[in-house]
């Protein structure tokens, strides 16, 4: 919901709250723990031949927007592309993918044993020492290779003292967003990616089953996403958020530092997603502890039918921002908004996933980019009552050549809010 910081920071800050998870309250569950298993046994890791088929896809990319290379610093493109999975520090490590031939890896001399450990495609290995300038090692390659001539991409999320750096390196050259190419290649997913993206959607939605029954009054946000999380790593996904929203705090949607707790006639609102094979979920689903009210049922009635109503306008070919177009209508002729006020919808209807819990593109009002087969993206039309509370249901889709296909069935009612 944010182009500046992550979902998972957000909701790490959301949920500082002053008390922790009571003590035993996970060991006390482990024995209902004990029927769940690993259920992604059956996971099949990106191989070889897609990673080739990536850079070549890549390379036509480049030819086509007439680049010479692109820079890339760790991160999910640097995964996507080299299999290299690295942090970033103020030590240069990036891949440079040339238009022509093999990429080459630059990274510090003493930690080239340990990039290669993840190195999963044919690469040279260019380091350099402490007292040398990496960017200079990174215009070595690209003279070398006759690329000195031509633009140089660089990856959207590329920190300034690479860019800045490789400018100085390289003054004549001119630099360019690598975005038609890095975007060109991830927005649209493959059958094996999509597979993973499943299996992570699988994990979450049998988290969610398993968690559901187990909430009881008393209970706090971070106790609930405590369990959540501890049921996502017995079957087998890497927890990557479990947040937890109670009563007013679930007006919000990432949430309330005060401690709220569990309570006869609260709103549970939950947005909870793991990684299997680094690709993710992301899923919300809100219930009310004990019986509903009229109000919370009619809301929960109204996100249920938005979700709906983004689907039907998921269309290849028809702009992202028209699903949020059509949200914002529906949601505006039953009294909401209108626009992004409350109460109503606040944030955009959607956004790409894939790798990233977050990726290009938004589906949100202006988003020109044309639906494709394998984009994939999340679809929670929330409304949010500040001061009372908030629905939220969020389900993700990937788009196949005759529409929208959904990776969860989102839930029919909210007495059986879990679906």
């Amino acid at each position: 919901m944010s182009t500046l910081m992550s979902r998972r920071a957000m909701i790490a800050s959301a949920a500082a709250l002053p008390i922790l998870v009571r003590p035993g309250l996970l060991r006390a569950a482990e024995p209902d723990m004990a029927a769940l298993s690993d259920i992604t046994g059956g996971a099949v890791p990106i191989g070889v031949e897609e990673r080739a088929r990536r850079l070549s896809r890549a390379q036509a990319l480049m030819k086509a927007a007439g680049i010479g290379a692109i820079l890339i610093e760790p991160g999910s493109s640097l995964v996507y592309f080299t299999g290299v999975r690295w942090g970033r520090s103020e030590r240069l490590t990036a891949a440079i993918l040339p238009v022509e031939g093999e990429p080459c890896i630059v990274t510090p001399f003493f930690e080239e044993p340990s990039v290669r450990e993840t190195l999963a495609v044919p690469a040279e290995v260019r380091v350099w020492q402490e007292d040398q300038n990496p960017l200079a090692i990174v215009a070595g390659f690209l003279r070398d290779r006759k690329l000195a001539t031509r633009p140089v991409g660089i990856e959207e999320t590329a920190r300034f003292f690479a860019f800045d750096g490789l400018q100085r390196a390289l003054p004549e050259v001119r630099l360019v967003s690598a975005n038609p190419v890095v975007r060109g290649c991830r927005m649209v997913k493959t059958p094996a990616e999509i597979a993973l993206m499943q299996l992570a959607t699988d994990v979450t939605m049998a988290a969610y089953r398993w968690l559901h029954p187990r909430v009881e009054a008393g209970m706090t946000g971070p106790e609930i996403g405590a369990l959540m999380s501890a049921a996502t790593r017995r079957l087998g996904g890497s927890p990557e958020f479990s947040m937890a929203l109670i009563g007013e705090a679930s007006a919000y949607p990432h949430g309330s530092k005060l401690v709220h707790r569990v309570a006869a006639g609260q709103v549970v609102l939950m947005d909870c997603g793991c990684t299997v094979q680094g690709y993710q979920s992301d899923i919300s689903r809100s219930w009310v502890h004990g019986t509903a009210s009229p109000e919370q049922r009619r809301v929960w009635d109204t996100v249920a039918q938005g979700q709906q109503v983004a689907l039907m306008a998921a269309r290849i070919g028809a702009p992202a921002g028209a699903i949020d177009d059509a949200v914002r209508r529906f949601y505006t002729a039953q009294g909401y908004g209108p626009d992004y006020r409350l109460p109503g919808l606040s944030h955009r209807t959607g956004h790409g996933i894939g790798l990233d819990g977050h990726e290009p593109v938004n589906l949100v009002r202006g988003e020109a980019t044309p639906l494709a087969p394998g984009m994939c993206f999340s679809n929670e039309p929330g409304l949010y009552l500040p001061g009372k509370f908030g629905i939220r249901l969020e389900d993700c889709f990937h788009m196949s050549e005759s529409g929208p296909v959904w990776f969860s069935t989102p839930p029919k009612s909210i007495d059986a809010p879990i679906g």
